[in-house]
């Protein structure tokens, strides 16, 4: 070969490992921009572990006198939470010291009361992981499994506007029943070798029990907000009307939002931007039913919208409800601000947002086989391509 054809040669091969050291170093992501969004997504993804059965150590508090101290105007828990794991512990393993009947609601619920007082809301096992749940996108029971997922999603997002849950089992016969109320007691019965209840709610029915395998009953436990930060609910701008062949105003008014920019407490403070936040949260893990919503009260609209009740989620991996982010498609445009929030989800793509998921649900607190079915189905998302 001739000198001149292998110094071509030789700055071919030159060109090439440069090339492919940039791609190593940089994940395959060429541009500055590329790697800071690979080295911020690294950061969060670092911080989703958990240690399973971490406890408190170098405090007198309780687990609960520190999460009420998260609380804020603006975030349910801080950034930097080191005490998460042993409070998410807590959760899943105190004592139940009391049991009475899930406040006011259409969806079956207990509410139980753990060693220290701290009250939490228990919603049970309705539906098997693999179950699909057929019909309007918010139709059957809340999943207890998809409050747990919200909850480790909204981790991921940075958003921190969803109470603590976490999974539990629970025995009724030695944990539940000899501290329940006789208002929740006169609701349990039998089937079979099975304990059932069937609570106090607007469609709770005798005939349509949760029932425990056994006694052993399998659920979630969300931790309720300090009494200090009392809320306030607010109907949904884009609630549905839940009626067949009534359609609600932004259904067909593409210029809805500008109505509701002129109406407090959208037209002016962050509210319209966190109704937004919400719609991709709630597209994301498919709840088409947030018809209210709340924030904490005399708040001026300064508040954040809290991501309570998320158990109409993960019903059907398969339906992607596009309706869902009305508020973001019919307020955003590329140039607007409200879109300038996006960047965490922009991180998310391309698999991402799965790989996430994983790694926090398989943290959690819990057995193993929740990680399953609550999220691995809704890969398919629409983020993800």
């Amino acid at each position: 070969m001739k000198l001149k054809q292998r110094m071509v040669v030789l700055c071919a091969v030159l060109l090439l490992l440069g090339l492919a050291k940039i791609f190593l170093l940089d994940g395959g992501e060429g541009s500055a921009a590329s790697r800071r969004d690979l080295r911020a997504f690294r950061k969060m993804e670092a911080g989703l572990s958990l240690s399973r059965g971490a406890r408190l150590t170098h405090t007198l508090q309780s687990p609960w006198e520190i999460a009420s101290q998260w609380v804020g105007p603006r975030e349910v828990y801080p950034e930097e939470t080191p005490e998460l794991a042993a409070v998410l512990t807590s959760l899943s393993t105190a004592k139940i010291e009391r049991a009475d009947v899930g406040y006011k609601g259409t969806q079956l619920k207990a509410l139980l009361v753990l060693d220290g007082g701290q009250k939490v809301v228990f919603k049970p096992k309705r539906y098997n992981r693999d179950y699909v749940v057929e019909g309007e996108p918010y139709a059957g029971y809340d999943r207890h499994n998809a409050e747990v997922a919200a909850f480790h999603l909204d981790r991921i997002l940075g958003f921190r506007r969803a109470p603590l849950v976490v999974g539990r089992y629970v025995n009724l016969r030695t944990e539940i029943k000899p501290v329940a109320t006789d208002q929740l007691l006169s609701t349990f019965l039998m089937q079979g070798n099975n304990t059932c209840f069937y609570g106090k709610c607007y469609y709770c029915r005798e005939s349509e029990p949760a029932c425990a395998e056994g006694e052993i009953m399998e659920g979630s436990l969300t931790l309720w907000l300090p009494d200090v930060w009392p809320l306030q609910k607010h109907r949904h701008p884009w609630g549905r009307t839940y009626r067949e062949g009534k359609l609600a105003r932004w259904e067909y008014d593409e210029s809805y939002c500008e109505a509701v920019k002129k109406m407090p407490p959208y037209d002016a403070g962050p509210r319209l931007l966190d109704v937004i936040d919400t719609a991709i949260f709630d597209y994301l893990i498919g709840n088409a039913d947030r018809h209210h919503y709340e924030s904490f009260q005399d708040d001026g609209g300064a508040s954040m919208l809290i991501l309570l009740d998320n158990a109409k989620s993960f019903g059907n991996a398969a339906l992607d409800e596009r309706s869902i982010l009305a508020p973001l498609y019919q307020c955003c445009s590329e140039s607007s601000d409200p879109c300038v929030h996006m960047e965490q989800v922009n991180l998310l793509r391309s698999g991402a947002l799965s790989s996430a998921m994983r790694q926090a649900l398989d943290s959690t607190l819990f057995n193993r086989s929740w990680q399953s079915h609550t999220w691995q189905p809704w890969t398919g998302v629409s983020l993800e391509s």
